[in-house]
């Protein structure tokens, strides 16, 4: 096998895909794709999400001071990809993509009901790194479908068939190979 040098890029893949939503008072909700989003702190709970200056969504969520990530599905895909590159200046995405914007507590921005996982986020700050804007931002909520909770209440989210971005492409999980601590178990 050998190697050769590219030059630098975002080859950091693959990546969770989600539908953000979000808000601003006496205006019509939106939603953006992004797979730019990741967890960056366990206490307090934080993560982040980068989006383009230009983008719709971009002046929304700096304006209203929050967002709801909502995870995707391989029935969200679909919908995921139509959020992704059309703008909410010319369309209402989600009447056009059938999806129904529900309160979440701790934001007025709404998530979507069709999604498993929803997290309620009030951003903290946003850093200015050139293409995109790092919008760093507490969770302040968590919604779950209890269609993936069992009898004992354990929510089983990896049942939901959640989808991944890597290099263009749209991906389903796949099969569990591991667990946390699986090569230093007895």
């Amino acid at each position: 096998m050998s190697k050769i040098n590219w030059k630098p890029g975002n080859m950091l893949y693959p990546l969770p895909v989600v539908m953000i939503s979000c808000a601003e008072k006496d205006h019509k909700p939106n939603i953006i794709t992004v797979a730019w989003a990741g967890t960056i702190c366990s206490d307090p709970v934080m993560v982040s999400i980068s989006i383009r200056k230009e983008r719709y969504s971009h002046d929304i969520i700096e304006r209203a001071g929050e967002f709801v990530i909502n995870l995707v599905t391989e029935d969200l895909t679909y919908a995921t990809d139509y959020c992704g590159v059309k703008s909410g200046r010319d369309v209402d995405k989600f009447t056009e993509m059938d999806l129904t914007p529900v309160p979440i507590e701790g934001v007025s921005a709404p998530a979507i009901k069709e999604s498993p996982l929803s997290l309620a986020c009030r951003v903290k700050e946003i850093k200015e790194l050139g293409s995109h804007d790092m919008f760093i931002a507490e969770v302040v909520g968590v919604m779950v479908d209890d269609d993936y909770l069992d009898g004992s209440g354990k929510f089983n989210l990896n049942d939901s068939k959640l989808v991944a971005y890597s290099h263009g492409e749209y991906f389903g999980l796949g099969q569990k190979i591991g667990k946390f601590g699986y090569s230093v178990k007895k």
